[in-house]
């Protein structure tokens, strides 16, 4: 019979501990007797909040990001922060950047400053509005220009064309100017009123459109009334700021005056008085300072000398009357600037300055030297009479005069670098005596002088078609070999001139790539005895970085108007200055100035398949920094050592190795190639991977050879070495076939060679 209802245990019910199988105790656990430890709960836990209270932390956190944007762009072109930098990039060669600018110019609440030396550049007051800008113009063709302006400056005006928007220069420029990192921006458009209705209304289109594709969610402004400038004018005050890392930690300024004072010694070198706002960050006098594209230089002084772009009303009033007062007044008031007492901020103290050490100066007795015994020395005396010779010289010729006198027979038996060094100076010689030829014939027929023919310019035409011609021989002949490393990676024949033990001495044997040791520290180059290597460049980096959030730095705040006194500054740097060229400066963190390995993660850029060849010199702009170098091209992977790459590969992402100065992540890297014509090529662009000397970087060779007779297991093979010595000295390498199947040199026989492999082999 069922029952009526399932039984259901009722309260008191024992409640047995459930077994755990596989979890044996041990001694200590059973001397417990069952005891648990109390265990220490962390801060988080002891914290926890209720949902009212986490939702006012939210709250709190909103606002406070909030007033942090908004204090941000308050501060920006106020009266006590920088004026608001723009950088005026016209993207098309029929774009009306200078109209743009002229219609800047023509608010009628604002003051006009005039800069002097600089086309297009000007400064904006608006006393009304408390606001300050200032209005660089860059030229379309100077792509360096346009990204050390960039570097510093809070907004770039793009000026478009109102049919095609930009070309391919201007193309060019924007694919630079987003791999180096694009601040804030604004677009606008001038002209295109003479089209008719209709037209512009479907250029206005067409132009949408291709924004949309580059910079989406972005505005376009038209450009052709003093209305739609102020529109422009107070956008680019209240956008919200885009923040570039590399130039954030760090403070910069762009040069708005500059002087130099030639020292003593001479005119090439002296003191360059540097005047300009300081942005970013506070500015340290004991700190260095990298002028961008001219090196790294020490400060003597900072000065405070009067604001020349004061947002002072009573001044506003004076220069209210005229243009041709407000220009007139603003000469007078900077002569006035110039003659009040400038007030010196601070002096560089010499036990706290950083030095310009950027290379560690080796000492050659520092390694292990050991004393030679009497049996060396008697043998180094032998070999020094031996190598005694009895030469015929001049009367009164010294011994060592007498050692550098060759004999006809030792003069032929001279290296491959010396005869090329003997072609060059004979080609120096054939040319200067083509050129006294030339003058010595100019001389004798004076009246051909007067005669105007044309065969100095085929002359000229032919030597640019013979250039010509050689670069597109060398550039096939790079293609070549570009080919054929893609086709047989790392192989490479073996000489029949040179013994392959003395061609490949150098190189060793490795069983697998991957997991064979390699010493870092093994056969270094000489020149790794004068870099700086960090314990642990990661933690260095954390904690320069966290110091510079949280302690303020000593020294000009930013916003201040101020002049750097930099030691040791040669005259070119002021000669670039006068030219037109913008000078922009970055103070340096610690450590900076000092030489390193960099390590980049670069790719390919698109516009651009030349090959590259490794160690061929490229142009590097690595953040703030541009300079020169030959660098190596090597793998990305996880192992701890890498291989060699002959060749930029267009289709994966390569790790490129100089000697630069440190730099601390994270920062940016375009590569530029340079044309036999002057023109840069972007070839890659990437960022900053690690500053690490240890990486390995190892070149691989391929050693191949061709069957000739096939057995079961083993084989002769030849074209691989052609001595039986060299057979015998990579006998203790691993041999490995197309297919995978290992194996090692048994013996060798006339010249070949007979593995045997521990698989079956087949034809």
């Amino acid at each position: 019979m069922a029952a009526a209802g399932a039984h259901r245990p009722g309260p008191l019910k024992q409640q047995n501990k459930a077994h755990k199988g596989g979890k044996h105790s041990g001694a200590s656990q059973r001397r417990a007797g069952g005891r648990v430890s109390v265990k220490a709960q962390p801060r988080r836990r002891l914290r926890d909040l209720s949902r009212v209270d986490r939702r006012h932390q939210a709250l709190q956190l909103r606002r406070q990001r909030k007033e942090a944007v908004l204090a941000e762009k308050r501060g920006l072109g106020s009266r006590d922060g920088p004026p608001h930098l723009v950088v005026v990039v016209p993207l098309h060669c029929r774009a009306a950047a200078q109209d743009a600018l002229r219609l800047l110019r023509s608010q009628d609440a604002a003051l006009v400053r005039m800069e002097q030396g600089r086309a297009g550049g000007f400064a904006l007051l608006c006393p009304r509005l408390k606001q300050r800008w200032r209005f660089v113009a860059a030229q379309a063709g100077d792509l360096h220009t346009v990204l050390d302006l960039a570097k510093v400056a809070d907004s770039l005006l793009f000026i478009l064309d109102p049919a095609e928007g930009w070309d391919d220069a201007g193309e060019y420029c924007l694919s630079c100017l987003f791999a180096q990192g694009l601040p804030t921006f604004a677009l606008a458009v001038p002209g295109g009123t003479d089209l008719l209705p209709k037209k512009r209304i479907d250029a206005k289109k067409k132009l949408s459109k291709a924004i949309e594709k580059r910079f989406p969610e972005a505005r376009l402004f038209p450009l052709n009334t003093e209305q739609e400038s102020s529109l422009l004018l107070r956008h680019l005050s209240t956008q919200k700021q885009r923040h570039l890392a590399f130039r954030d930690r760090r403070a910069h300024l762009l040069a708005h005056a500059a002087e130099f004072v030639p020292a003593q010694e001479g005119d090439l070198v002296g003191t360059l008085k540097v005047s300009g706002f300081v942005r970013g960050q506070s500015l340290n006098v004991n700190s260095l300072v990298h002028v961008v594209g001219h090196g790294d230089f020490q400060m003597s002084q900072v000065d405070a000398p009067p604001d020349p772009l004061s947002l002072n009303p009573r001044v506003g009033k004076e220069q209210k009357r005229s243009q041709d007062m407000e220009v007139q007044d603003d000469s007078v008031n900077g002569t006035d600037e110039m003659e009040e007492d400038v007030k010196v901020l601070m002096k560089a103290d010499p036990s706290k300055q950083e030095s310009l050490q950027s290379e560690v100066v080796p000492d050659p007795m520092e390694g292990e030297q050991t004393w030679p015994t009497e049996e060396e020395l008697q043998e180094a005396e032998a070999s020094l009479k031996a190598n005694r010779r009895v030469v015929k010289v001049p009367k009164g010729t010294s011994k060592y005069q007498a050692a550098w006198i060759l004999d006809d027979e030792e003069g032929s038996e001279k290296d491959d670098d010396d005869d090329e060094d003997d072609d060059i100076d004979d080609d120096m010689m054939e040319e200067a005596v083509s050129q006294e030829g030339e003058s010595s014939g100019e001389e004798e027929e004076p009246a051909e002088e007067e005669c105007e023919t044309m065969t100095v310019s085929e002359c000229l035409r032919d030597e640019q078609y013979d250039e010509k011609v050689e670069e597109d021989e060398q550039m096939l002949e790079r293609y070549k070999q570009e080919r054929m490393d893609e086709m047989f990676p790392d192989e490479v024949d073996t000489p029949r001139d040179v013994p392959a033990r003395v061609r490949f001495q150098k190189y060793r044997g490795l069983k697998s790539f991957r997991t064979s040791p390699w010493d870092p520290k093994e056969n270094l180059p000489r020149d790794y005895a004068r870099i700086f290597q960090f314990q642990d460049f990661s933690r260095t980096r954390k904690h320069l970085f966290r110091q510079i959030e949280k302690e303020e730095t000593e020294g000009a705040s930013v916003g201040w108007y101020v002049t750097l006194h930099l030691c040791n500054v040669p005259v070119s740097v002021m000669e670039s200055f006068k030219e037109g060229k913008p000078l922009v400066l970055f103070s340096l963190l610690p450590h900076e100035q000092k030489m390193s390995v960099l390590n980049f993660l670069v790719r390919r850029h698109a516009s651009n398949s030349d090959p590259v060849k490794a160690k061929e010199e490229l142009i590097f702009h690595c953040g703030f920094r541009r300079f020169r170098t030959s660098p190596l091209f090597s793998q990305h992977t996880s192992a701890d050592k890498h291989k060699l790459e002959r060749f930029l590969r267009p289709d994966a992402a390569m790790v490129v190795t100089v000697y630069a100065p440190i730099t601390f992540p994270p920062a940016s890297v375009l590569l530029f190639k340079q044309r036999s014509n002057g023109m840069h090529d972007l070839i890659a662009t990437g960022s900053l991977l690690s500053v690490d000397p240890d990486r390995i970087v190892i070149k691989r060779l391929v050693l191949s050879g061709h069957p000739f007779k096939i057995f079961t297991k083993m084989a002769v093979v030849r074209y691989m070495f052609f001595s039986r010595e060299d057979v015998m000295w990579f006998k203790p390498v691993e041999l490995r076939t197309k297919w995978g199947r290992r194996g090692h040199i048994k013996e060798p026989l006339d010249g070949l060679m007979i593995p045997t492999f521990r698989s079956l082999c087949h034809g």
